[in-house]
C-alpha cells in the first residue's frame, strides 16, 4: 500500500538510504532534517508513518514523540536508533511510538516495519471510523450490542464496507435497514459521495424507471426535458433501493442489466452511461415468500445479495433492548436539556420485557416520549406508555381505531380460514395493504393461506 512516510533524521545519508529504499516501495517520502524542521510541519497536513530517530542535534526524539501525537493523533511513529535500550523502548512506547527500530537495518527488515504501521494505522481508522458512525446514528454514546445477531452485522459491515459489493439487507420494518445502509456507506471509500435512497413502493410505476434511470425530453407524455435519474445522482456514492420487492418485476429485468454491465441507459435515451456507484437494496419482506410470489426476480436476487444482511426482530435479541433504550435515552435527554441518568429498575423490567412490533422505531418512539414525561432524575414506570408500564399484551399498545381494525382483520382471517387474498376482497383494501396491516398488529396465528 502506497503512503506518505515522513523521515526525520540528521544524518544526509541515511535519509537519502532510507528514502531510496521507501520510494522502492512507492511510497512518497519527506524528507526532515532535525527538530525544528519537524515542528514546523506539525501544522500541515499528516503523514501516514514518520520514522524517527531519537538522537537529533537540537532536540530528543522522545520529547518530540507526544508533539506528534497531539498534532497527528492517527500518524504512527516508529522510532529509529543506533544505541537502543530496553528503558528508551519502553519509554518510547509509552509516549506513542508504534515500532523500535534499532540501526543498521535494511530494505526488508525496514519495509515490514512500515508496513505493520500502516496495517495498525488502517485498522486504527476503522474502528475509530464505526464508533463515530454508530455514535451519529445513535445520537449519543454507541449502543454496546449485547446480542450475538447484532454482533454479527456490525462485523460484517466492518468487513464488507470498504469495498464495492452490493448487499441487500432484511428484516422486519423497523428493525433498522436505514441505518445499517447509512453505517456501510458512512465506513466506504465512498462516504464523501452522495448517499441518494430511494422507496421502491412509492414510486408509481410509470415514474419508477426515468426516476432510477433518468429519461430523455419526449420518452413518454409529459416528459418535457431530459431527466436526471437517481443512478447519476448518486455517481461517486452509494445508491439505497429500499423495498426492492416493490419494485415491477420489469424494472426489476432492467435493473438487473444495469448490475451487469454497469451501464445505465436513461428512457429513451439511445447511449449508455457507466455506472459509478455503489447498490444497497432492503426489503422488509421474507425473500423466500418475495421469490416464491414472483415479486422479487430470482435472478436479481442472486446478483444484488452477494452479501446478505439480516436484522432480525427486537423482539428476538431481547440483549440490546436496554443498551438500545439507554443510547436514545442520552440523546433526547440532551435534546430536551435534562437531566436524566437512566431507568429505574421497574422501567427497565417492563421495557426488556416487551415484544416491540415496531422494533427499534417503536423503541425510540417511546424513549423521547418517556423523557417529555418524566419529572425526576430517572425514567419511572408511570412514565412509560400504559401498555408498556402495566406489562400488557403488544397489542394493546394501540389506539382504539387501530384496536377496531385489528380485532375487524382478526375476524374476517377467521371467516376466511386465513385465506389472505379473499380478506382482502372483502375489505375493500390491496393485498399488500393487507399484508402491512398484518405485520404492524402482529397478527401472526391463523395459518397463511395466501
Amino acid at each position: 500500500m502506497s503512503a506518505k512516510i515522513m523521515v526525520v533524521d540528521d544524518d544526509a545519508d541515511v535519509r537519502e538510504m532510507v528514502a531510496a529504499m521507501l520510494r522502492r516501495d512507492q511510497h512518497e517520502v519527506i524528507p526532515v532534517e532535525d527538530g525544528a524542521n519537524l515542528k514546523n510541519c506539525l501544522g500541515g497536513s499528516s503523514p501516514d508513518v514518520v520514522l524517527l530517530d531519537l538522537k537529533l542535534p537540537d532536540a530528543d526524539g522522545l520529547e518530540l514523540l507526544p508533539l506528534i501525537k497531539k498534532s497527528w493523533p492517527e500518524t504512527e511513529v516508529v522510532v529509529l536508533t543506533g544505541h537502543a535500550t530496553l528503558e528508551a523502548a519502553v519509554e518510547a512506547t509509552k509516549r506513542g511510538a508504534y515500532h523500535f527500530q534499532q540501526k543498521p537495518f535494511d530494505h526488508k527488515t525496514l519495509s515490514v516495519a512500515v508496513e505493520k504501521a500502516l496495517e495498525h494505522k488502517y485498522l486504527t481508522e476503522e474502528a475509530s471510523s464505526l464508533r463515530r458512525a454508530l455514535s451519529s446514528i445513535s445520537g449519543g454514546a454507541a449502543p454496546v450490542f449485547q446480542s450475538p445477531a447484532m454482533k454479527a452485522v456490525v462485523r460484517t459491515v466492518e468487513r464488507v464496507a470498504p469495498s464495492d459489493v452490493s448487499i441487500l439487507i432484511t428484516g422486519e420494518s423497523g428493525t433498522g435497514k436505514e441505518v445499517v445502509a447509512d453505517l456501510v456507506h458512512a465506513l466506504s471509500p465512498r462516504s464523501k459521495g452522495p448517499f441518494v435512497k430511494i422507496n421502491c413502493a412509492a414510486l408509481p410505476r410509470e415514474l419508477i424507471e426515468s426516476e432510477l434511470f433518468g429519461s430523455v425530453k419526449g420518452a413518454y407524455t409529459g416528459a418535457q426535458a431530459d431527466r436526471e435519474g437517481l443512478f447519476r445522482q448518486a455517481e461517486g456514492g452509494t445508491l439505497l433501493l429500499d423495498e426492492l420487492s416493490e419494485m415491477p418485476a420489469d424494472t426489476q429485468s432492467k435493473l438487473l442489466r444495469v448490475l451487469q454491465e454497469k451501464e445505465v441507459r436513461p428512457v429513451g435515451g439511445r447511449s449508455s452511461y457507466k455506472m459509478d456507484c455503489r447498490v444497497i437494496a432492503s426489503t422488509n419482506r421474507a425473500v423466500e415468500e418475495a421469490l416464491r410470489e414472483g415479486r422479487l426476480r430470482e435472478d436479481l436476487y442472486y446478483r444484488i445479495s452477494a452479501i446478505a444482511v439480516h436484522l432480525p426482530p427486537l423482539r428476538e435479541r431481547r440483549e440490546d433492548i436496554l443498551p438500545l433504550a439507554m443510547a436514545f435515552l442520552k440523546r433526547f435527554a440532551a435534546q430536551a436539556d435534562r437531566l436524566i441518568n437512566g431507568f429505574s429498575s421497574m422501567a427497565s423490567d417492563r421495557l426488556h420485557k416487551f415484544d416491540w412490533p415496531g422494533n427499534v422505531r417503536q423503541l425510540q418512539n417511546e424513549i423521547q416520549r418517556a423523557v417529555l414525561m418524566c419529572e425526576g432524575g430517572s425514567i419511572e414506570i408511570h412514565d412509560l406508555s400504559p401498555a408498556i408500564a402495566a406489562g400488557e399484551e403488544t397489542t394493546s399498545n394501540l389506539t382504539l381505531m387501530e384496536a377496531m381494525e385489528r380485532n375487524t382483520i382478526v375476524q374476517m382471517l377467521r371467516e376466511t380460514q386465513g385465506n389472505k387474498l379473499e380478506t382482502a376482497r372483502r375489505l375493500g383494501i390491496g393485498r399488500q395493504t393487507l399484508y402491512n396491516k398484518i405485520k404492524a398488529y402482529s397478527i401472526e396465528s391463523l395459518k397463511d393461506r395466501g
